[in-house]
């Protein structure tokens, strides 16, 4: 299955759960298939799959810090416009607070309210904005 994205009827994505819950349900032990994923993507529908896991890793209870440790790989997308990508680095920002992903946040904050994304269907800043907070608080 492919990633389905947002659309005028639904505002998320929708991924092959089974594909996904594996990859999350092997905690620590995927991290390193991930982070190749994440260094080596095919396309978006690879970048987000393997961030959707590492958030779904989060809230299953594995490791801040062991996902902190992919901060090298994950600042690769910190410039990213994609409102998807964006999305689901804010989530993972948000449940870690890596130090350094602060600053990317608020840069993608102010840029994205300069030049809003162009997907009609999804805007990040919810998420980006939370994970400010969530820092501040």
């Amino acid at each position: 299955m492919v990633v389905l994205y947002p659309n005028q009827y639904r505002n998320y994505c929708v991924f092959d759960d089974a594909k996904v819950q594996k990859l999350a349900s092997e905690k620590e032990s995927a991290l390193p298939i991930i982070k190749h994923n994440l260094e080596n993507p095919k396309n978006e529908d690879d970048i987000i799959e393997n961030l959707y896991a590492l958030n779904l890793m989060l809230d299953n209870g594995v490791s801040k810090s062991e996902i902190s440790n992919l901060y090298p790989t994950l600042s690769k997308y910190n410039d990213t416009k994609s409102p998807n990508v964006q999305t689901f680095l804010a989530g993972i920002y948000r449940k870690t607070k890596i130090p350094d992903a602060f600053g990317p946040l608020v840069k993608m904050l102010i840029r994205n309210s300069i030049e809003p994304p162009s997907d009609k269907y999804f805007d990040p800043t919810e998420e980006i904005g939370g994970a400010i907070l969530n820092y501040l608080a």
